[in-house]
């Protein structure tokens, strides 16, 4: 599990749900489940930590075996939503396949394409808002139907809601609110658990009977 943190947050800022929710994972899947944040800045240190799991016998080569085993998830927020679909398609270049993206009010980054979700993504599915001077991507799609589910683009709204965003300063709420309420809306995140759940639930039977899974937590970030 990969998730990226948008704007200039820390991705160790536990104030932040993108934080929260991986340590969340750790707890209630301690024997599956790698889970770790990183800055949309960082999308180079997340490919080589993701190249690293996937490199279960350490020769510093991805076999073919070691490719197909992957279950890759990686979600993301804001200029972190778009670093996601970034991640993805630079592990599609390899060949790796990913079996879920999550996109939260995806903003688009320069150099970066983030409405076109490429063909070794599974599944994808994408939240958004339409308020404020910053909103998120209404619509993504899949480069290739036939090889990727997009399970759906979710409007959400914030109006007559009050969402506790208090992780951010008050000009960043007072100019932006609806961006940061998505990222702290705990229905988006009830929704994403479920869906990550449903994909592990699929796999768990693999991955306790092999404890050379690429997703076997091995170290703690």
């Amino acid at each position: 599990m990969i998730g990226f943190v948008g704007g200039f947050v820390s991705s160790d800022d536990f104030t932040h749900p993108e934080v929260q929710f991986a340590a969340l994972l750790r707890r209630t899947y301690p024997s599956i489940v790698y889970a770790e944040v990183f800055a949309n800045h960082d999308g180079k240190n997340a490919l080589r930590r993701v190249l690293d799991l996937l490199d279960t016998d350490r020769d510093g080569v991805l076999t073919t075996s070691e490719k197909e085993q992957a279950c890759i998830i990686i979600y993301g927020h804001s200029w972190g939503a778009s670093q996601a679909v970034t991640l993805a398609r630079d592990l599609g270049r390899m060949g790796i396949p990913v079996s879920l993206t999550i996109q939260m009010d995806s903003v688009h980054k320069p150099g970066h394409e983030d409405a076109v979700i490429p063909p070794n993504v599974h599944k994808a599915v994408n939240f958004y808002q339409a308020k404020g001077l910053i909103h998120g991507r209404s619509r993504i799609r899949a480069a290739d139907p036939e090889r990727t589910n997009i399970i759906g683009n979710f409007r959400m709204s914030y109006q007559g809601r009050h969402i506790n965003c208090d992780n951010y300063p008050w000009i960043a709420r007072h100019l932006n609110r609806p961006h940061h309420e998505i990222e702290n809306d705990p229905r988006v995140w009830e929704q994403i658990a479920a869906m990550i759940e449903s994909e592990l639930v699929q796999r768990i039977p693999a991955l306790e009977a092999s404890s050379n899974s690429p997703v076997v937590k091995r170290d703690q970030p």
